[in-house]
């Protein structure tokens, strides 16, 4: 997490996001946009044609060498060795309690070279962590102040690539990536919002030209507002909100990325296995509201239906800007985590009816 007595550093493309007019916050160490235009029409953008997301605070780390292969395989939940050279993986990094440091995305760029794409907050951790069990033959890099992101996000996210990229290469299938010019632009086909998409990254310099490209080809600036009501429709975890070093993925409904029969395991595995058998003591569960009420909110108690006592607490919450109505996940105990419980949400001293749903929400 950012220190607080350190100022937010700023994203290279700063000076355009003022430009549009965006209003700005404080967001895991770095000031980003959080809207321009506004939650609800950046949101229908990104849901209905297409819309362009600064992601210039990701982390990109480069681990090469004898052996890459095998290394990260021991480190991170999901089985590396499944991965050919172009394609990507969703992933996770474990403390040894099985609670979760950061989710990110894998990238196989070579047979022993691959892109970590992290969260902005963990930077630091990540790569502390990873250096502090590096072997002999790997290099590793951190690049993250090297370059700057784009997240192209939308079912016209295809054509407008095909209006930007000149004599680049189309876009990878999806979960793919390809290195577009030799220290240049990285494409990458995945996406935090449900929709088609991909990300661009390259260097500091040159992203404000890209940036303005993608707004030529049609794209609505968005901000980090827009970014979490998509992901939330769509249940995409928010590292260090949903997702902590006290819950492990298997609390949060992410098993299926975390392949228990690897051979040589990883670390934190016999905690999940364990936990596997005896069944998780808690649940990231999913939080509809029932009946109209002010938006749900982080950190908003969650009770059993009159009971004084509250079973957990909102791991993220907002308005849907597609249903119209609050929604919410919340860690709670197995037994009231079972789709169609009946809840209640305290929201401004007041109680809201809810219930448990089958995610996604949309």
């Amino acid at each position: 997490m950012s220190d607080d007595t350190t100022a937010p550093k700023s994203s290279p493309l700063a000076s355009e996001h003022e430009k549009l007019g965006a209003r700005f916050a404080p967001f895991a160490g770095w000031n980003m946009p959080i809207q321009y235009a506004g939650i609800l029409p950046e949101h229908r953008a990104v849901r209905e044609s297409v819309g362009v997301f600064d992601i210039s605070h990701m982390g990109q780390f480069f681990v090469e060498g004898g052996g890459a292969a095998s290394w990260l395989n021991g480190l991170l939940t999901n089985d590396v060795s499944t991965l050919a050279i172009g394609e990507g993986q969703y992933t996770l990094m474990l403390n040894e309690r099985g609670g979760v440091i950061d989710d990110l995305i894998l990238y196989r760029l070579a047979e022993e070279r691959f892109l970590m794409v992290v969260n902005a907050a963990k930077i630091p951790e990540d790569r502390d962590w990873l250096q502090s069990r590096i072997a002999d033959e790997i290099s590793f890099a951190d690049a993250s102040p090297l370059y700057g992101g784009l997240a192209i996000q939308g079912p016209d996210s295809v054509a407008s690539w095909e209006k930007m990229r000149g004599d680049l290469p189309s876009l990878p299938p999806r979960n793919g990536i390809v290195e577009a010019s030799p220290g240049g632009v990285i494409l990458c086909r995945t996406g935090y919002t449900g929709e088609d998409g991909f990300e661009l990254f390259a260097p500091v310099e040159a992203i404000a030209a890209w940036f303005r490209a993608a707004l030529d080809a049609g794209a609505t600036p968005c901000g980090l507002g827009a970014r979490d009501t998509l992901r939330l429709e769509k249940c995409y975890p928010l590292n260090g909100s949903d997702l902590d070093p006290d819950h492990t993925p298997l609390e949060a409904g992410l098993g299926f990325f975390c392949k228990l029969e690897k051979p040589d395991g990883f670390v934190g595995r016999d905690i999940l296995m364990a936990q596997k058998d005896a069944g998780p003591p808690t649940r990231l569960a999913a939080l509809r509201l029932v009946e109209k009420g002010p938006p749900p909110r982080h950190g908003y108690l969650v009770f059993l239906p009159g009971a004084e006592k509250a079973v957990g607490e909102l791991s993220s919450g907002s308005l849907s800007p597609c249903l119209g109505i609050g929604i919410g996940m919340a860690y709670l105990p197995a037994s009231s985590a079972k789709i169609g419980t009946q809840l209640e949400l305290e929201i401004r001293g007041r109680r809201f009816r809810a219930e448990v749903i089958r995610k996604p929400f949309l």
